[in-house]
């Protein structure tokens, strides 16, 4: 087994000092003249940088410290999870991943709604409180790998339910390819989407309708994707030394990305309190793991390879965000899909937006896959 050690947050005094002199001394902007609209503005990043100078990092700290937190060296790298056992030691085993900008904390409302669970949320390598991989590229099958590592070697758990979001929804779908033998379920809020060679091939209009849909979103809203990565270093340096400037970058994505109505940013805080805001930009300031975190974008692992379908049991809920997704593009990789059902609330951040709905739905599905 894989040694597994103790882990609390704990952020110096010094660090919260810099942080607050740095936010008073923000020089804001005024919002550009014709501008595309998005999901920041100056008034609202005024607010936010206000409301960080006074946050309450102590207590909040506590809350996320009250989660049992450790960390395991696994693939080069030392993994940091959240793990909360549930009382019956036979209940199942739930891994649930997150991806870009968010964090592991984003992920911690919806595994407290799913104590019947053995809940891991780890942190990815790169990400918050994991070191990168140090000598190798952090593709999803070296992701996919280290993730199984961590439930099997570390956590020895024989079986698991997997679920991932963004960036971890390919690795959520290669832990079900590549180890059919240990994923006892795989949920899927972000379905498989397959290659680009899979996608062109497409034959159905209304899987060609999806992926031109996509294309079609991704000129206007995509720069984010393309500038992390073909540049990289430039930008995390920019984002690393001014907090206001990370705290528009991660929640500009954040609002754009979820479930709510388009036009004023604080619509965000309807499904994803303030307070839980800055509490990725803090884990991210505090860890400087802005630029590690693009890593995904520039090497490889946003990118889905081929993968062989899986005979593993399949939940997929659409989340709103690809509310068009086919039917048919999912049951050609989930080859037991035991639910398609496309959510009427939620989306891109699922678990986050719609925690109860989210574990309800989890527990039905599981519940269904344990019984005689």
């Amino acid at each position: 087994m894989i040694p597994v050690s103790p882990f609390r947050i704990s952020v110096p005094d010094e660090v919260l000092t810099d942080l607050r002199e740095r936010l008073a001394r923000t020089r804001f902007l005024p919002d550009s003249p014709r501008r595309m609209p998005s999901g920041m503005t100056d008034e609202y990043l005024r607010e936010l940088v206000a409301s960080w100078s006074t946050f309450d990092w102590r207590a909040r700290e506590a809350e996320l410290n009250a989660h049992p937190q450790f960390t395991a060296d696994i693939d080069g790298a030392r993994v940091h999870f959240v793990h909360l056992r549930a009382e019956d030691p036979d209940a199942p085993a739930l891994l649930v991943m997150h991806g870009w900008p968010h964090t592991f904390a984003l992920q911690l409302d919806f595994a407290d709604r799913l104590r019947d669970f053995h809940v891991v949320v780890p942190s990815f390598p790169g990400f918050a409180f994991s070191s990168p991989y140090p000598d190798a590229p952090m593709t999803e099958e070296r992701l996919a790998h280290t993730m199984h590592v961590l439930m099997t070697e570390a956590l020895g758990y024989e079986r698991y339910v997997t679920y991932g979001e963004d960036v971890s929804a390919n690795v959520n779908d290669l832990l079900a390819s590549a180890h059919p033998d240990a994923v006892l379920g795989i949920i899927a809020t972000h379905a498989h989407f397959g290659t680009q060679e899979e996608r062109d091939a497409a034959t159905e209009p209304e899987v060609q309708a999806f992926f031109a849909r996509l294309a079609a979103d991704h000129g206007p809203h995509g720069a984010y994707g393309h500038v992390q990565a073909t540049r990289p270093d430039t930008l995390a340096a920019a984002l690393n030394d001014s907090p206001a400037g990370l705290l528009s970058w991660i929640v500009e994505k954040t609002v754009e990305w979820a479930d709510v109505p388009a036009g004023d940013p604080r619509a965000i805080e309807t499904r994803i309190g303030r307070d839980r805001l800055l509490t990725e930009a803090m884990i991210y300031w505090v860890t400087q793991s802005i630029g590690t975190s693009f890593r995904p974008y520039y090497e490889g692992a946003d990118e889905p390879g081929p993968m062989a379908p899986t005979d593993v049991p399949a939940a997929v809920f659409i989340q709103r965000h690809e509310h068009d997704y086919p039917e048919v593009l999912a049951r050609r990789f989930y080859r037991d899909l035991r639910v398609f059902e496309r959510l009427s609330a939620g989306g891109h951040f699922t678990a986050a937006e719609i925690p109860d709905e989210l574990a309800a739905r989890v527990r039905s599905f599981v519940g269904e896959l344990a019984a005689p």
